[in-house]
């Protein structure tokens, strides 16, 4: 079963903000940036790092 990358984040940013290690504003401002990157050239290279590391986490698992 594999759990969206998106999801993982989401739960992970809402744990976050309801410790109050992350307050709204700076979750916001990071939130905006992955936006903006998004947009980037640099995209593909932090997605294929993602993937990889993503990969081989299962790896470990399987």
């Amino acid at each position: 079963m594999a759990i969206p990358a998106t999801l993982v984040f989401l739960v992970l940013a809402w744990i976050l903000l309801r410790t109050g290690y992350v307050r709204f504003g700076s979750a916001l401002v990071f939130a905006l940036f992955g936006f903006f990157l998004a947009s980037t050239g640099i995209a593909p290279t932090v997605n294929h790092a993602i993937t990889s590391v993503i990969d081989w986490a299962n790896s470990l698992v399987h």
